[in-house]
């Protein structure tokens, strides 16, 4: 399955990102995750498929989020991902 994504950054918090279907955009977003997430910034437009590799969120949850739900909230990482990410941790 392979979808057109359109993923937006809040501006309230960084590192937090949504991924709905283009074709869709935000209608299916609910109005409370919304108003806490703050006027949506489009950042790009890919093609999601299970094979494409994404830096910190699986492709395969991104897309049965979105097929079921509308959309896929991407949380700021935590401190130990955060760690790990620099290669400091452990």
């Amino acid at each position: 399955m392979k979808l057109l994504c359109q993923v937006f950054k809040s501006p309230r918090k960084q590192e937090m990102y949504l991924y709905v279907d283009k074709a869709r955009g935000l209608v299916d977003v609910p109005e409370v995750l919304m108003s806490q997430f703050g006027e949506p910034q489009a950042v790009m437009t890919l093609i999601l498929d299970p094979q494409r590799k994404l830096a910190r969120v699986d492709t395969a949850e991104v897309l049965v989020n979105i097929t079921e739900k509308g959309y896929f909230l991407q949380m700021p990482p935590t401190a130990a991902q955060l760690l790990r990410r620099d290669g400091s941790g452990g």
